[in-house]
């Protein structure tokens, strides 16, 4: 079946602020959506769904059964799988009208502006704070609205950041709310979803709330959230708005991208004699002598690994204890990005202080 708009989106165009002019602004739309996890997806699903003509997804993950309880468009046979793809793949079969494509690589300060130069809104559905930092600098230095949205257990947040106000000026943006990493509520010390937890409903809160910026701005009905950061508690049904008044203007911003590296500061304190390089290991593993020598332990499930690894433990069960080793082998921790395995490396140098164990260096994401 292959339906016609009218039919498609005929509860959307009938109502009176959207109607045939409303949904053709959304078909001409295009939006890039940064992180394919719990709030990536649903945003890009619902997004396409409200018929936006044009989507580009960007996640370099691949799909693990945690995932699953709060990144509902995927199932127990994706696993393994590049969420990016997956998720394409899904929106094609349910939105014939939407031009879907997808990046399964990082978005990093090299790309940035080259992903986000043809699209008309950016949003935020990841889970990492430097990449929020910069995904906000190139909006601003490109003048493209973010819609923001972040998780923590039972809290949510959203803005609209940068957004082309009537007297040619632009709204507040993330660093009007936290000037830099370390004032933001997403502190290098506060963990993320995968450490500290988090409840599927408020993931779909947030995403949905994302949504609807997204479609208030295409379609200039109701009051976007600019200048201000909604900040939702599940548990108690509260909500409070923090006002922002924009100060940290594009000049600025500009001067700060130059220097900034966007590195995750997790990445920035590890110790780089527990480190090696995707180069080395290359290197290691090509002579089958040293390979023996090298006991690889994967510590996510599902990774997509252009190498054989001897163990899976999962970070969240991984326990030094419980692991046999032989002091005369190499031990490799390897995740996606290089911060769970150095977690492991922590905790294997705190049972066995000799031992030699090593993390891979940026993940697997780093290796290809």
């Amino acid at each position: 079946m292959k339906p016609t708009k009218n039919q498609l989106f005929k509860r959307q165009i009938t109502l009176s602020e959207i109607g045939e002019v409303g949904q053709q602004k959304l078909q001409n739309a295009s939006v890039l959506v940064v992180g394919c996890g719990g709030l990536g997806g649903l945003i890009a699903v619902y997004l396409a769904a409200s018929g936006i003509g044009k989507i580009h997804l960007i996640d370099f993950d691949t799909i693990d059964v945690t995932n699953l309880h709060r990144q509902v468009f995927y199932s127990l046979e994706d696993v393994g799988k590049s969420k990016a793809e997956v998720l394409s793949q899904f929106i094609v079969k349910r939105a014939p009208f939407t031009d879907i494509n997808f990046t399964n690589k990082p978005i990093t300060k090299a790309t940035v502006f080259e992903l986000i130069s043809d699209v008309d809104i950016v949003v935020d559905g990841t889970d990492s704070l430097p990449t929020k930092y910069l995904l906000n600098d190139a909006c601003v230095i490109k003048n493209k609205s973010l819609v923001y949205g972040s998780l923590y257990k039972f809290d949510g947040y959203v803005a609209t950041f940068n957004v082309l106000q009537k007297d040619g000026t632009y709204s507040a943006n993330l660093r009007d709310a936290f000037p830099d990493f370390s004032t933001s509520l997403e502190r290098q010390d506060i963990p993320n979803c995968e450490e500290a937890g988090t409840l599927n409903s408020i993931v779909g809160m947030i995403a949905t709330q994302q949504v609807n910026e997204v479609l208030k701005l295409i379609t200039g009905i109701g009051t976007p959230l600019t200048n201000e950061l909604l900040i939702y508690n599940s548990l108690q049904n509260t909500q409070l708005k923090m006002k922002l008044k924009p100060t940290v203007l594009k000049d600025k911003i500009a001067k700060i991208f130059k220097i900034q590296t966007y590195v995750d500061l997790a990445c920035a304190g590890q110790n780089p004699d527990w480190q090696i390089a995707a180069k080395e290991l290359k290197e290691q593993l090509l002579h089958q002598t040293e390979f023996r020598n090298l006991e690889i332990i994967a510590v996510l499930n599902g990774l997509k690994l252009p190498f054989e690894v001897q163990q899976t433990i999962h970070i969240n069960q991984f326990d030094a204890n419980k692991i046999t080793i032989d002091k005369s082998k190499t031990y490799v921790m390897v995740c996606q990005r290089g911060f769970n395995s150095y977690k492991a490396v922590e905790k294997m140098k705190k049972k066995y202080p000799d031992l030699k164990v090593l993390s891979l260096t940026g993940g697997i994401s780093n290796y290809n």
